[in-house]
């Protein structure tokens, strides 16, 4: 075997369709484009959604609902989560959080009180609902509040 009896893999490479070269060709007088309109002329094409001058889908539907741009999106993290993966008397903060996966970063996190929690931790975060500060307090631990950046 050597470099010159090399050949790529049957149906790797594909020839080029060589269009406008005669009726012999196949690919002669039109050239694939078909007869008139926009996709036989050059520069046609057909943006996305367009029907054919139909009034076009996404104009046809109702508007629907109201979206807010000033929403703040937070990730959540309920009790019952900081109970089985941290240690009693740890540190959670969102580094940590976003460490071990239970929160993406560059989001503020929230904590909401849904489970029990029984460890003492000190819990960092830039919200907390009242049931939750109320748990942890009532844990032996320390909800602490941090400033958005």
């Amino acid at each position: 075997m050597d470099l010159s009896s090399l050949s790529p893999a049957a149906g790797a490479n594909k020839k080029r369709k060589r269009v406008g070269r005669g009726p012999g060709s196949g690919h002669g007088k039109t050239s694939c484009r078909g007869h008139k309109g926009r996709g036989a002329r050059s520069g046609g094409n057909t943006p996305p959604g367009y029907e054919g001058g139909q009034n076009p889908l996404q104009r046809r539907l109702p508007k629907h609902g109201f979206h807010n741009p000033r929403r703040r999106e937070f990730e959540i993290v309920n009790l019952a989560t900081l109970e089985e993966r941290f240690e009693t008397g740890a540190t959670v903060d969102p580094v940590q959080l976003v460490e071990r996966r239970l929160a993406r970063k560059g989001l503020p996190v929230k904590i909401l009180g849904e489970g029990k929690l029984t460890k003492s931790l000190t819990v960092q975060a830039h919200k907390f609902s009242a049931s939750a500060k109320q748990s942890i307090e009532a844990a032996g631990g320390r909800a602490e509040v941090i400033a958005r950046a």
